[in-house]
C-alpha cells in the first residue's frame, strides 16, 4: 500500500527510468500493439451507483442536484429531499447481489468481442475496485467486493483483453451544482470526502474554464489511474473527454509516460483512448463517441457506442438500437481503419437486461458466420463506395441512413479480399464498381461466407456483377473475392 506521496515518487522513478519521458515527442515514439490492431470489437460497461435510481442516464450523480431537471423532481417524489437522501445514499443499496463475473465474460465471449472496459470509475467518484487511495470504493462500500479484479479473473479465462475507463477528471465539476442549495453536498469538502470537490461548473466544453482544478485535484486525478494502472494492468484506458482542460495536459504526459514503461515491463503493448485533441496525433489512440469517420484513416482508430439510444447505463424503459445498425456500423468502421466498443448497462443487482443480451447474441451469430471479414482485417485499396454519405464526428451515429445495394464496404483478411454488402434486402444482384475489369484485378471465384450459393458472376468495364438467392436477411452480406 502506497501513500499519495510514496505513489508520486514512484510515478517520477519509473518515468525516470523507463523508454517513454513525459514529453509529447517522446510520446510520439508510441505504437498501438499488434492485439489492438487485430481486434475490431470490444464491450464497454457502464455499470455503478446510478445503476440503482435507473433513471434518466448515468449522469445521474449531477442532475439530481440541478434545479428544475426531471432527476431532480424525481428524486424528490421517490426518495425525499437532496439534503435528507443525497447520491451517497444510493451506496448501500448498490448490493450487486446477483453479479457474476463468469456469466458476463461467457456472453461477451459469445458476442464475437476481443476486448472488454468496464468504468472503474465514472463522473461521479465511485470506484469499482480495491483502491488504497480512497474509501469510496466498491471493495469497500456497496457490494464490498473487488469488481474489477473478478471481471478480470473472467476476462483472462475467456481469453478476453482486460481493459478500464476512468471518468475521474470531470469530478472536478460534477457534484458542485449541490452547493447551491440545501443539499448533502455542503463545506467543507476535503480530499477523501465522495463529493470532493464539488466545483463550479463553468461550460464543461471549455477547456480553460475557471475554477481551474488544483494541484492537489490533479495529483489525486494521476494517483488514482496509476494506481489502476500497477493493481490490475489493463491493457486499454479510455478517457472521457474532459481531460483536454488545459490544466490536465503535464498530468496526461506523465500518465502516458508511466503506462507505456509500466507496459514496457510486462512485455505487452497498452492503449490510451482520447477524444478530441486531448493528445497530439501519433501518442494514443483516438475515439470519436457515438460517431465515426467518414473517410478511411492511415492510422488506427475506435467508436464507442452503446446499445440504446436513450443512456449509457441501465435505465428502466431503455430504448434500444438494432443489431442490425450495430452490425453495419461495425463494417463501415472496420472497412475505414477503426474498432467498436459498444456499451451494455447492468441491471444494479448485477444482471445484464434482455434487450442488451439479445443484441449482443445477434452480433455474436453474424460474426460467427462472417468474422473472417472482420478479425484481424486491414484496408484495401478502396475502403467504400456507394451512395449513402456517413456524417463525419461526434454523435452521428443517429442519423438516418438508408444504406442500398449499392453500399458495399471492403476488407483484407487472412490473404482475402472481402466486399461486404451493407444492405441486400429483397435484392439478388449486386455490381460492385470498384471491382471492374477496368481496374485489372481478375476474379476467379465469389463465395458468400453465409455458404448460400452465388449463382453466377461476371465481369465486365462497369463491375463485378454477382447473382445470388433472393436476399432476405437485413444484415449485411460478405463475399469472398478470389
Amino acid at each position: 500500500m502506497y501513500s499519495q506521496s510514496e505513489l508520486v515518487e514512484k510515478i517520477n522513478k519509473v518515468i525516470e527510468n523507463g523508454p517513454f519521458c513525459d514529453t509529447w515527442d517522446s510520446l510520439k515514439k508510441y505504437e498501438p500493439p499488434k492485439w489492438y490492431r487485430d481486434a475490431k470489437f470490444g464491450i464497454f460497461i457502464h455499470w455503478g451507483i446510478f445503476s440503482v435510481p435507473a433513471y434518466g442516464n448515468e449522469w445521474y450523480s449531477r442532475h439530481m442536484y440541478m434545479q428544475g431537471t426531471p432527476e431532480f423532481e424525481h428524486h424528490v417524489k421517490t426518495y425525499g429531499p437532496q439534503k435528507e437522501f443525497g447520491y451517497k445514499d444510493f451506496i448501500p443499496m448498490f448490493t450487486a447481489q446477483k453479479f457474476d463475473a463468469d456469466k458476463w465474460a461467457k456472453l461477451f465471449k459469445e458476442a464475437g468481442a476481443q476486448y472488454v472496459t468496464p468504468v472503474a470509475e465514472h463522473h461521479d467518484g465511485f470506484q469499482m475496485y480495491d483502491s488504497d487511495l480512497s474509501d469510496w470504493c466498491a471493495s469497500k462500500k456497496g457490494p464490498c467486493r473487488d469488481v474489477l479484479g473478478e471481471l478480470y479473473a473472467s476476462f483472462d479465462k475467456y481469453g478476453l483483453k482486460h481493459c478500464a475507463s476512468s471518468h475521474r477528471i470531470e469530478h472536478w465539476f460534477f457534484m458542485g451544482h449541490g452547493k447551491e442549495f440545501d443539499s448533502d453536498i455542503h463545506e467543507p469538502l476535503r480530499r477523501g470526502d465522495f463529493y470532493w470537490p464539488a466545483m463550479p461548473e463553468a461550460d464543461h466544453f471549455d477547456f480553460n474554464s475557471e475554477p481551474t482544478p488544483t494541484e492537489e485535484f490533479l495529483t489525486d486525478w494521476l494517483c488514482r489511474c496509476c494506481e489502476l494502472v500497477d493493481k490490475y494492468q489493463p491493457r486499454l484506458i479510455y478517457f472521457d473527454w474532459w481531460i483536454l482542460h488545459k490544466s490536465v495536459e503535464p498530468y496526461l504526459r506523465k500518465f502516458a509516460a508511466y503506462y507505456y514503461n509500466r507496459a514496457a515491463e510486462w512485455g505487452e503493448g497498452v492503449v490510451i483512448n482520447y477524444k478530441h485533441e486531448a493528445f497530439p496525433e501519433g501518442c494514443a489512440v483516438v475515439d470519436i463517441e457515438k460517431g465515426q469517420f467518414a473517410q478511411a484513416k492511415p492510422y488506427v482508430w475506435q467508436t464507442d457506442t452503446t446499445v440504446a439510444w436513450n443512456s449509457w447505463c441501465y435505465t428502466e424503459g431503455n430504448v434500444y438500437k438494432s443489431s442490425v445498425q450495430i452490425i453495419r456500423d461495425l463494417v463501415d468502421i472496420v472497412s475505414k481503419n477503426g474498432r467498436l466498443m459498444l456499451n451494455v448497462g447492468p441491471r444494479a443487482d448485477g444482471t445484464i437486461p434482455e434487450g442488451d443480451r439479445k443484441i449482443l447474441l445477434e452480433i455474436g451469430e453474424w460474426l460467427e458466420t462472417n468474422g473472417r471479414a472482420i478479425y484481424g482485417a486491414e484496408m484495401w485499396n478502396v475502403s467504400a463506395e456507394g451512395p449513402t454519405r456517413i456524417k463525419e464526428g461526434k454523435f452521428t451515429d443517429g442519423e438516418k441512413r438508408d444504406y442500398t445495394s449499392e453500399d458495399i464496404r471492403f476488407t483484407i483478411a487472412g490473404g482475402k479480399l472481402f466486399a461486404i454488402c451493407l444492405n441486400m434486402t429483397g435484392v439478388s444482384e449486386i455490381c460492385i464498381k470498384s471491382l471492374s475489369a477496368a481496374g485489372g484485378l481478375e476474379i476467379t471465384g465469389v463465395s458468400r461466407l453465409d455458404n448460400v450459393s452465388v449463382k453466377k458472376f461476371e465481369q465486365d468495364d462497369r463491375g463485378l456483377h454477382i447473382y445470388t438467392d433472393m436476399v432476405k436477411d437485413e444484415r449485411p452480406i460478405v463475399f469472398e473475392i478470389n
